[in-house]
């Protein structure tokens, strides 16, 4: 991965542009190494910490992530979710979550990856960086493949959603344009 320079926050929130999220040791704690497509910064927090705040961000939590992905396609082990929905920003991780070594990637953002040897697997993103990662590329795989197969119904749902909006606004716009103005006028009536 090619240097750069590290800036310590204090709170970070998911963006279109974050292509990673990295446990690293920093001192006695884990803290997280959070690689954009530009950028890169240095967080207090850990990784699964910082995916939940994301969450919760733009309106849910990573429970209520989680319960979405297996609603949507029955995965519960590993499983991957969207972090933002009018953005859809999906994530996966590479062990279980509850694991100091998951490392969060970012769906949108891998644009290749190959067997490296010894349980390895070279991620090539699209900022020209490269992360090795401790997985098989058979356990890789099946996380890209279930996180496009995530991102294929919530998009199929997001059009199905527009559709009947655009519906609803259509029905709206011609039932005004059948109404013929009246006269109304407040006649006082004698009771």
């Amino acid at each position: 991965m090619k240097k750069s320079k590290r800036s310590l926050i204090e709170n970070y929130e998911i963006t279109p542009f974050t292509c990673f999220i990295k446990p690293i040791v920093y001192g006695s704690k884990i803290y997280s190494q959070v690689v954009e497509i530009n950028d890169e910064f240095i967080s207090p927090f850990k990784p699964k910490v910082i995916i939940n705040q994301s969450c919760e961000y733009f309106g849910s939590s990573y429970e209520g992530r989680k319960g979405g992905t297996r609603r949507l396609i029955g995965v519960t082990h590993k499983a991957p979710i969207i972090i933002d929905q009018t953005n859809p920003i999906f994530f996966f991780p590479t062990t279980s979550p509850l694991s100091d070594d998951c490392i969060w990637i970012a769906h949108h953002q891998v644009i290749d990856y190959k067997k490296k040897g010894n349980g390895m697997v070279q991620v090539y993103f699209r900022n020209n960086i490269t992360l090795e990662v401790n997985i098989s590329i058979g356990s890789f795989t099946n996380q890209m493949q279930r996180t496009a197969v995530l991102e294929s119904k919530v998009s199929k749902i997001n059009k199905e959603i527009g559709k009947m909006a655009y519906g609803l606004h259509r029905m709206h716009n011609n039932m005004e344009a059948s109404e013929t103005p009246r006269n109304y006028s407040a006649e006082k009536t004698d009771e």
